[in-house]
C-alpha cells in the first residue's frame, strides 16, 4: 500500500509572512508619524524659537541692550544691581557682533555714560565721558578743570546719596558737578590721590577721557588711557529695574525706570 505524502500545513505557510508584513506595516506607519511629528515640531516651536533667538540677538547686538552694573564705579549715579538699558544705536548702526560701523551719525559728547570696551583688557565697562578730542583734562584738589574753565560744584540732593550704604555716606564727600551746560552726581575720596590730582593731559583726535562719577574707587582713563572711538558701543539712558544685592535681592522700586543724566 502506498502512503500519500504528507502536505504541509497552508494555515503555518501564509500566517507567519502575514504577520511580518502586518508588523512591518505598522513600524512603517509609527515612523511616518514619527517623522510628522519632528516636521510639526521643527515647523511650528524650533524654527520660529530659533528665529527669535537670532532676531534678539542681532538686536541686541546692534541696536539696544540692557546690561548688568556689577560694580560701584559710577555711584551713587548707578549703583550695584541696576539694570541699565543701553541704546548702542545712538551714535553709529554697527555690524553684529563686531566693531565695524556701517552708518555714524554722531559722536559722544561731555557728561554722556557711555558702555565701552576698556582698551586695558578688552572688559565692557560703564563710564561718563568727560574729555572730548582737543580737550585738555586736569583735577586739582578734587576738582575738574576742562580747557583751564573749573567746573562749577554744588551741595547734591540727599535723595540721590541716599541711594549708597550708611557707611559711604558718612565716608565720602558728594557733589553736583556742572560741566557747561550739564550736571551730574559724583562722590569724591579725598585721600585717594587719583580722585584729587590728575594730569594735565590733552585727549588726541579720535579718541575720549572717560571717567567713573565714584572719583576715588574708578578704573577709568586716569589709569588705562585714552579710549578710541570705535571702543564705544552705546550710550547708557536709564535704568530699568534694580536689586538690592545686600537685602536678599529685593527690588528697589524707587529705581525702576529711572532716567540717568
Amino acid at each position: 500500500m502506498s502512503e500519500t505524502p504528507e502536505l504541509p500545513d497552508s494555515s503555518l505557510s501564509t500566517t507567519a509572512p502575514q504577520h511580518e508584513v502586518a508588523s512591518g506595516s505598522l513600524d512603517a506607519d509609527a515612523s511616518e508619524r514619527g517623522r510628522r511629528v519632528s516636521r510639526g515640531m521643527w515647523r511650528e516651536w524650533i524654527l520660529p524659537l530659533l528665529t527669535v533667538i537670532l532676531a534678539m540677538s542681532f538686536l541686541r547686538s546692534a541696536v539696544a541692550d540692557w546690561n548688568d552694573v556689577p560694580t560701584g564705579s559710577m555711584k551713587p549715579t548707578i549703583v550695584e544691581g541696576d539694570r541699565i538699558f543701553v541704546n548702542k544705536a545712538a551714535y553709529d548702526l554697527r555690524l553684529p557682533f563686531t566693531l565695524y560701523r556701517l552708518a555714524s551719525w554722531g559722536d559722544p559728547q561731555r557728561t554722556d555714560i557711555v558702555v565701552l570696551f576698556s582698551p586695558d583688557d578688552g572688559r565692557r565697562l560703564v563710564k561718563r565721558v568727560i574729555g572730548i578730542p582737543g580737550d585738555r583734562i586736569e583735577l586739582r584738589e578734587g576738582q575738574l578743570l576742562i580747557n583751564g574753565e573749573l567746573a562749577d560744584y554744588d551741595p547734591l540732593d540727599p535723595e540721590i546719596i541716599a541711594a549708597v550704604g550708611p557707611e559711604e555716606q558718612a565716608a565720602y564727600q558728594f557733589r553736583n558737578e556742572k560741566i557747561g551746560g550739564n550736571e551730574h552726581p559724583v562722590m569724591l575720596a579725598p585721600w585717594v590721590l587719583t580722585s584729587s590730582y590728575f594730569g594735565p593731559t590733552v585727549v588726541p583726535e579720535g579718541s575720549y577721557f572717560v571717567m567713573g562719577d565714584n572719583r576715588g574707587h574708578s578704573r577709568d582713563s586716569r589709569i588705562f588711557g585714552f579710549v578710541k572711538r570705535r571702543q564705544i558701543v552705546g550710550r547708557a539712558t536709564a535704568v530699568v529695574l534694580s536689586i538690592d544685592r545686600e537685602d536678599h535681592f529685593l527690588p528697589r522700586w524707587n529705581r525702576f525706570f529711572h532716567r540717568l543724566r
